[in-house]
């Protein structure tokens, strides 16, 4: 298979380049997230990640006769404060309908989902991407709908057991427009999305416990042919998965139309051990499930008060947010986006810069201790160094108190020790040294040892680096760099 995947080839233009020439992928999603909230979508049994098999499940997520389901108001108001954040249209009315279909791990038989009336209408989401090109992605629609529960295979050798802690959970369905066309592009989407929902609070996006899920719609086309047979990824649950199956979906489908054979709509699996592609099942249609309207639910009638009052009192959102850091703090677009991609990060960044140079605040926070974090596997939530901690350290920069590369060497003991960055200046003896005298001391003893070189610097002023370099070595690095430079300049006749 790994002839296939191979096949094709991105090009500067997007398109994928298969034997016989260009194609382009077309990439819809269907995300499924779970709401943030205590209590399921229509019953109250708890929703806590990691309880024990069937703990948390009421009469009613279990199908018992005569259940009737009751609505949970905070899972509608958190799918309102989402379609905002997505600049969608809020529907007014909506309905819950009956989607009909047997897994053994749903008890009713039927999921309580929405059809042709969702609770969020059309929206957007803004990708800005690395190479500079912004990607508007279309939010076709957002509907409210009740998970199923968990049928478990590897418990028995010969029986499957069921777990329904997750029946009735509330999930957001997300469907986007089929507007996506690179891995690049569907990676962002989806990364944009989850840090969206994250800032909302309305989902954690924790997709290692399944909260955030994505079915991916992959299809290929010649450059400018109508859309071409779709085939769903099911079920992906991480960034890198969604790039290695959508890569290894669009080889197997040109490798079929280049030798003339036809795509079959259908379900696929992405199997994350051999990084391919599977067939699950036959696509169902919308007709396959039977929709009507759950008889047990009145129509949903959202007052416009309602809506307003929940805009009113939405966060900053990554785009504000972004875009605010460019224009208070001077930082770059690029420095920005990093920033503001995760929300503790743009907080861990407001905390740390008050009062400190904001862009030296971000060269920390992005490089050395996103470096660390990443080593070690954590979020910054968990960062061993404090906001606080990385703003002392840079205002020890910025008053000279150490230099740039002293400063390295305070963060790694900050890491270790826990200690604040001043007091292991003060009790390692690391503050930078500005006596003139004794940088001048310096420069003449290295000046003396390389007397060649030093008669070279007239004919080339740019190796006046290799001798400051020699100071900052000489003093431990302790020299002030711009005094070094000066006294350099001088005792070497450049001024």
């Amino acid at each position: 298979m790994t002839v296939m995947q191979e096949t094709a080839t991105e090009t500067r233009d997007n398109y994928l380049q298969g034997a016989t020439g260009d194609w382009e992928l077309v990439i819809g999603m269907e995300v499924h997230a779970q709401v943030s909230s205590e209590s399921k979508l229509f019953s109250g049994a708890a929703t806590e990640f990691g309880a024990e098999p069937n703990s948390q499940v009421s009469l009613v997520d279990a199908a018992m006769p005569g259940m009737l389901p009751v609505i949970n108001e905070m899972c509608i108001k958190q799918a309102i404060r989402t379609g905002l954040g997505l600049n969608a249209k809020i529907n007014l009315f909506s309905i819950f309908d009956r989607k009909n279909y047997f897994y053994p791990d749903l008890p009713q038989g039927y999921q309580i989902s929405q059809y042709q009336h969702p609770i969020v209408g059309e929206g957007e989401v803004r990708l800005d991407m690395e190479n500079g090109e912004t990607v508007i992605v279309g939010i076709e629609r957002l509907h409210l709908e009740q998970d199923a529960g968990k049928s478990l295979h590897d418990q028995d050798p010969d029986s499957s057991y069921v777990d329904l802690n997750r029946s009735g959970v509330a999930l957001m369905e997300i469907v986007s427009r089929p507007d996506i066309r690179s891995v690049e592009q569907a990676q962002a989407f989806l990364t944009k999305l989850r840090s969206i929902l994250r800032y909302l609070g309305t989902c954690d996006g924790n997709m290692e416990e399944g909260s955030l899920r994505a079915d991916i719609n992959v299809s290929v086309r010649r450059p400018g042919d109508p859309l071409g047979t779709r085939c769903e990824i099911k079920n992906v649950n991480s960034i890198r998965f969604l790039g290695q199956a959508v890569r290894y979906e669009a080889s197997r489908q040109i490798d079929i139309l280049e030798e003339g054979g036809a795509i079959d709509q259908e379900t696929r699996l992405f199997d994350a051990r051999t990084g391919e592609t599977r067939s699950m099942r036959s696509k169902e249609e919308a007709h396959d499930y039977r929709y009507f309207p759950d008889p047990d639910l009145l129509p949903l009638e959202i007052p416009e008060t309602l809506v307003e009052q929940l805009k009113s009192e939405l966060p900053e959102l990554p785009d504000q947010k972004k875009q605010r850091f460019v224009s208070e703090f001077g930082l770059s677009e690029y420095d920005s986006d990093v920033l503001t991609a995760d929300k503790e990060a743009a907080d861990f960044f407001e905390e740390a810069v008050r009062g400190h140079d904001p862009k030296l605040v971000a060269n920390w926070i992005t490089g050395e201790l996103f470096g660390v974090l990443n080593k070690q596997g954590l979020d910054i939530a968990a960062s061993p160094i404090s906001a606080v901690s990385i703003g002392e350290l840079v205002g020890l920069i910025s008053d000279k108190v150490i230099s740039g590369r002293i400063a390295k060497d305070v963060f790694e003991i900050m890491l270790e020790s826990g200690k604040s960055p001043a007091d292991i200046v003060e009790e390692r003896g690391l503050k930078q040294v500005t006596d003139t005298g004794a940088i001048e001391a310096i420069v003449d003893d290295i000046i003396a040892a390389n007397p060649e070189q030093a008669a070279k610097v007239k004919d080339k002023p740019k190796s006046i680096g290799w001798f400051v370099g020699q100071v900052m070595k000489q003093s431990g690095g302790k020299a002030n760099p711009a005094m070094a430079n000066e006294i350099l300049r001088k005792k070497l006749g450049l001024e």
